[in-house]
């Protein structure tokens, strides 16, 4: 038996298992599946050709006190895979955001206000508190846990059960507690297939920001001029520049 209110809008071809609930305000885009004991509550927007495991529960209110107020969604894309027992809360402030092909995994959490962009991998159990944000194609670790607010770059991948407190530049990888840097997600670029003048221009930014012995706001300097132009010196400049709360630091000798 299902509990599907009559103000919710289903798509053409929508799949519903046994024992789901599905409350007015909610829409469902065509050939999306949605499996037995899964609960999609009011403000919730999901895009066609999605997948929705036993369990999940999307579009509840936020664990923040000052959410009962405010009108707000939950706003997933196109062919996102969302497995068992996920949570996904509703913003405070704007809305939360999980993109397109985004992969959630067993038990992830997606808190308050968290922009998820596409083609992410949120591996199980991993925890992200509210107004994080994950840029395209990053990586997360199972068991991760990630503090408010925090970014995670684009290419990039953070190991199983790190502690995020700090933001992760793109195209990098990190690990170690504390969390620091441990390299190039080379395997991020082998399969998006970068180029090698992407390669050289991404390496060679590395290098200076955490191989050199400046201090990071005269390695930025010293980026913006000896790294020849391209579109990914430019996002890893611009990301940095940006943070609030710092980068991760390079790696510390054991």
């Amino acid at each position: 038996m299902n509990d599907i209110h009559p103000g919710a809008t289903l798509g053409q071809a929508v799949t519903i298992g046994s024992f789901v609930t599905i409350q007015e305000d909610v829409v469902i885009g065509e050939g999306t599946y949605i499996a037995p004991h899964v609960t999609i509550m009011s403000g919730s927007r999901i895009g066609k050709n999605c997948q929705i495991f036993s369990g999940a529960v999307i579009g509840a209110v936020a664990q923040d006190r000052k959410s009962a107020a405010l009108n707000t969604y939950v706003e997933i894309g196109d062919h996102t895979v969302i497995r068992e027992f996920v949570t996904i809360n509703r913003g405070t402030v704007g809305n939360t955001v999980v993109g397109s092909y985004v992969l959630l995994m067993a038990y992830v959490h997606v808190a308050h206000d968290c922009i998820i962009e596409d083609h992410v991998t949120v591996t199980n159990a991993v925890q992200l508190a509210g107004h994080v944000q994950l840029y395209h194609h990053a990586v997360i670790g199972g068991m991760a846990a990630v503090h408010q607010f925090m970014r995670v770059g684009a290419y990039s991948m953070v190991a199983s059960k790190s502690i995020v407190r700090k933001d992760v530049p793109p195209f990098i990888k990190v690990a170690r507690e504390p969390l620091c840097y441990c390299g190039i997600n080379l395997v991020a670029l082998q399969r998006h297939g970068f180029t090698k003048e992407q390669w050289n221009s991404i390496c060679h930014s590395y290098l200076l920001i955490y191989q050199s012995q400046l201090l990071l706001p005269l390695a930025l300097e010293e980026v913006e001029q000896r790294v020849d132009h391209t579109q990914e010196k430019e996002m890893i400049l611009s990301f940095i520049r940006s943070s609030h709360r710092g980068i991760v630091k390079k790696i510390i000798p054991m």
